[in-house]
């Protein structure tokens, strides 16, 4: 074989294989994820069992199809009968329109009732009342620190959240609201939304929450074997708490990859993910 012939050759194999990194790439950033997770506890009344939540986190303005058909779509397909917006649907580094956002909540508020917090990105932009507003009149239920009664099948449990804590610097604590909701309703089982995966284990664990849910981790970007995420988005190596559940001193906490990517950040092993929670009575 003439060495010209051998080149073209080489060429070729090299092409291909920088195409086939590309669609790896792409696939991985941008191609939807579908994860189930269940959470059993006894003290969830017993018309919880069963109860669907789809958590959706870290957007960064991200689409899924035009107007994110594709991601309502796959929503719907869940039939849930809760949706969790756990913050940063917004992007600063890409300058997020609320439009986005409203548009988004507007559509998932159709499907079903639809609860939204506030992730850092959204503070960085000056109209997060503004967007709070739109979200609210779009038909999203938007706790700033605050609760709220869920019902199921006759049975009542309670749902917090809170605001992120680049937030108002005289905006209630997460600690002050903790004790209002016992106060209210002492042996209520209630879950937290609180966007920031890495205040857990310091902060939000000691709440007293039957169960809170994060995002804001991005599953550590890049995820290898054996690993809980290899970068944080603080720019941290190895960081902990980035996908699934852990437990500390007795609380549980559920942490979403979320589904979008911050400035010029990437996933890597790591594809956007839809989570779809199901919550159970355990038995003993």
């Amino acid at each position: 074989m003439s060495k010209p012939r051998r080149r073209s050759h080489r060429l070729l194999k090299f092409l291909i294989f920088c195409a086939l990194c590309a669609g790896f790439f792409w696939w991985s950033n941008h191609s939807l994820e579908t994860e189930r997770f269940t959470f059993a506890s006894p003290r969830l009344p017993e018309g919880f069992d069963g109860c669907v939540i789809v958590q959706l986190s870290d957007l960064h303005g991200a689409l899924f199809g035009e107007e994110n058909e594709d991601l309502i779509a796959q929503v719907r397909s869940h039939r849930p009968d809760y949706i969790f917006l756990t913050g940063d649907l917004q992007d600063r580094y890409r300058r997020t329109p609320r439009s986005y956002a409203v548009s988004l909540g507007r559509a998932l508020a159709e499907i079903a009732p639809t609860y939204f917090v506030t992730g850092n990105h959204e503070w960085a932009f000056r109209d997060v009342r503004e967007l709070k507003r739109e979200l609210r009149d779009a038909g999203v239920t938007v706790l700033t620190n605050e609760y709220v009664p869920l019902t199921r099948n006759g049975d009542r449990i309670l749902l917090a959240g809170i605001d992120d804590p680049n937030g108002f610097a005289d905006q209630k604590t997460p600690e002050e609201l903790a004790s209002e909701v016992r106060a209210a309703e002492p042996d209520a089982f209630w879950m937290l939304l609180a966007h920031r995966n890495n205040y857990f284990e310091k902060e939000y664990s000691r709440l007293g929450a039957d169960l809170v849910i994060s995002g804001h981790g991005h599953g550590g970007l890049i995820r290898l074997p054996f690993t809980d995420g290899l970068v944080s988005v603080e720019r941290s190596l190895f960081p902990s708490y980035t996908a699934g559940f852990y437990r500390v001193g007795g609380a549980d906490l559920f942490v979403s990859r979320g589904l979008g990517n911050s400035g010029r950040t990437f996933r890597l092993f790591n594809r956007p993910e839809l989570v779809v929670l199901t919550l159970e009575r355990e038995r003993s």
